[in-house]
């Protein structure tokens, strides 16, 4: 049952480095923004209790290392997401160019059941800065992705686009779940009218 105990909702941010994945989840886990960037090694995550709906929703964020080198970590750490949030720079260009490569990159190694119907958002980063490079697009429309842009520095819209990626994420997670319980029920009934017949 659904109801018993939090569930746990999956967020993985993707996009390429320098983009503020890192900013973004702080400011929305720990409310503050630090100037002193380190490039994410590897894989951090963090974890969030929320309560969405009436359901108390443990989030687990994953804030992946955007630089190319660190690839290959890709793999583990983007199976069994239930939520994508893609992270690019407003004042980049190129940023945003690669968001089609990390939706894809994430698709082939998540794997995720069903990758039609699976939650992206996409997320402008920085619009506290003047020389923006990137008007929204119609891209996000092609890939049925919401768009939430904000800046993590000055807090705008962060909360917005972390509570829509959970909700989405809740929607997956609650998919899944009836899913797997229609298949139970589907082998209990293969199995009993097995007996059944026998007798």
């Amino acid at each position: 049952n659904m109801t018993d105990g939090p569930a746990r909702v999956k967020l993985i941010l993707i996009g390429n480095s320098g983009v503020g994945k890192s900013s973004l989840t702080t400011r929305y886990v720990n409310h503050n923004y630090s100037t002193s960037h380190r490039a994410t090694i590897g894989i951090d995550f963090v974890t969030k209790e929320v309560e969405l709906d009436g359901q108390a929703v443990i989030l687990e964020i994953w804030d992946t290392a955007g630089t190319e080198r660190f690839k290959s970590l890709g793999t583990p750490m983007y199976r069994w997401s239930h939520c994508c949030l893609l992270v690019f720079d407003v004042t980049s260009s190129a940023s945003f160019s690669a968001m089609e490569e990390w939706r894809k990159e994430f698709l082939t190694q998540g794997d995720p059941p069903d990758p039609s119907n699976f939650p992206f958002i996409v997320v402008g980063n920085k619009t506290d800065m003047v020389n923006r490079e990137v008007s929204t697009s119609q891209w996000c429309e092609q890939i049925g992705a919401q768009y939430h842009e904000g800046s993590a520095k000055e807090d705008v819209h962060v909360t917005k686009a972390f509570l829509e990626a959970a909700r989405a994420g809740l929607r997956q997670v609650r998919r899944l779940t009836s899913e797997m319980y229609d298949q139970q029920d589907e082998s209990n009934r293969i199995c009993h009218s097995k007996k059944v017949k026998k007798g």
